[in-house]
């Protein structure tokens, strides 16, 4: 079959784009099967049906162009977008995800010069930016569970690739919850296994420096990942409870106001240990966080999720106390000022939260009382100057009928004075 050019579309081409439109997979999939039916096919912008799928948000859609062969890197759109820079469009990190699965290019730019990562940032899409700035394929994991040279056995063992790649693409890197995901894995949940995750995560992250087109920033998460399998590991050679015990100091907060001191040191020391001194993101890090005193904002978590993962602001969304997954609603039923995503994780802050709970509840009810007062007494000045200006009206309404009619009884006057014409 000939090669696609833009607009050269079949009858059943054209149902093609019509039915990726409306979301119906089962008609997409026969028609798919006609021979007329290109899987590449462009419109006459250079759209292709899996481009089309893609900024529509169909998922399911995707993922049978995908199987049916589709291009995931087409450049033939008469802007430069390529599919990758449609799911960003989007929104939808489901069908994001999907296309750097399928090798997705992601330092392609446009007409304009921008990448998927920046025109889904451009548009406030910054859980895609998220996905596509954390993206590591299983494939270039699984090179490190197969014996290199003369290596007798793989540095990672194949039964470990799954449960670490889960842990590589988490986008929430709250060092409670990398915990948590190695604690719910019995394969991860050992000292020799930690320790063979946490040299492959160094390896990584060096290899990150040292290729031709450097990557600091996974660099850096590869080694903050490296560092919190290292404490998980020497925290199950030193104590009996497991893992319970490092997660118990990540939360534990000072007496005054809670505040995580010990995952604050944590995280700072981690980003210390960063052993390329030169990289400009180290640097950059170093930077936001030395002249912050430990306590206030922004936090060394803050500032390395922004720098890794992409996300901006953190003004849209609340993050759980305990664990920090985007999207917490549940608030303490008592002081109602921290934000829980489940009452697990409220369960596991309970010990610490409980010595300021009632602090907190005593803050929130005088910021309250405060703001109804600030909002009673902004109320009175504007029912004051309301009236106020009812009174000059009503002043300047009876200003201005006295003055009409002096100005009658003048005029009345005058005309009686003036003379008879003369013949």
């Amino acid at each position: 079959m000939s090669a696609p050019k833009k607009g050269d579309l079949s009858s059943s081409e054209k149902e093609l784009f019509e039915v990726i439109t409306r979301g119906n997979v089962q008609e997409a999939s026969r028609l798919l099967g006609c021979k007329d039916v290109r899987v590449n096919c462009l419109d006459e912008y250079g759209m292709t049906p899996l481009m089309h799928a893609a900024y529509k948000g169909k998922a399911d859609m995707c993922k049978l162009l995908l199987q049916h062969g589709a291009d995931v890197n087409c450049n033939e759109h008469e802007h430069g977008y390529t599919a990758l820079m449609f799911a960003g469009l989007s929104g939808n990190t489901e069908i994001a995800w999907m296309m750097l699965d399928a090798g997705a290019e992601t330092d392609v730019v446009n007409s304009v010069g921008r990448t998927a990562a920046q025109m889904a940032a451009f548009v406030g899409q910054h859980d895609c930016v998220t996905v596509i700035n954390n993206f590591f394929s299983r494939a270039r994991l699984d090179y490190y569970t197969k014996p290199q040279g003369l290596e007798k056995e793989p540095k990672l063992p194949p039964k470990l690739a799954g449960p670490l790649h889960k842990i590589i693409m988490s986008t929430n890197l709250n060092p409670v919850k990398m915990v948590l995901l190695v604690q719910e894995n019995p394969l991860l949940a050992e000292v020799e296994a930690l320790d063979k995750c946490r040299r492959v995560m160094e390896l990584i992250s060096e290899k990150c420096i040292k290729q031709q087109d450097m990557n600091e920033v996974l660099a850096m998460k590869m080694h903050y990942i490296s560092c919190v399998l290292g404490k998980c590991a020497s925290f199950l050679k030193d104590r009996e409870d497991k893992l319970e015990g490092l997660i118990k100091s990540l939360l534990k907060g000072r007496d005054s106001d809670g505040f995580p001191v010990f995952q604050e040191k944590f995280i700072r020391e981690c980003i210390r240990k960063f052993p390329y001194c030169d990289a400009t993101l180290l640097q950059q890090l170093v930077r936001s966080i030395a002249p912050v005193e430990i306590g206030n904002d922004p936090t060394a978590m803050s500032v390395l999720t922004q720098a890794i993962t992409g996300q901006v602001g953190f003004m849209d969304a609340e993050f759980c106390t305990t664990c920090g997954e985007k999207g917490a609603e549940k608030r303490c039923s008592i002081c109602k000022m921290v934000i829980y995503c489940n009452p697990t994780c409220q369960k596991m802050h309970w010990f610490t939260h409980k010595k300021v709970c009632k602090k907190l509840q005593e803050q929130r009810e005088k910021q309250e009382a405060e703001s109804a007062k600030l909002r009673m007494k902004q109320s009175s000045e504007s029912k004051a100057v309301t009236e106020a200006t009812e009174s000059m009206e009503q002043l300047s309404v009876e200003t201005n009928s006295d003055v009409t009619s002096s100005n009658a009884a003048a005029e009345t006057s005058d005309a009686t004075s003036i003379p008879d014409a003369e013949n």
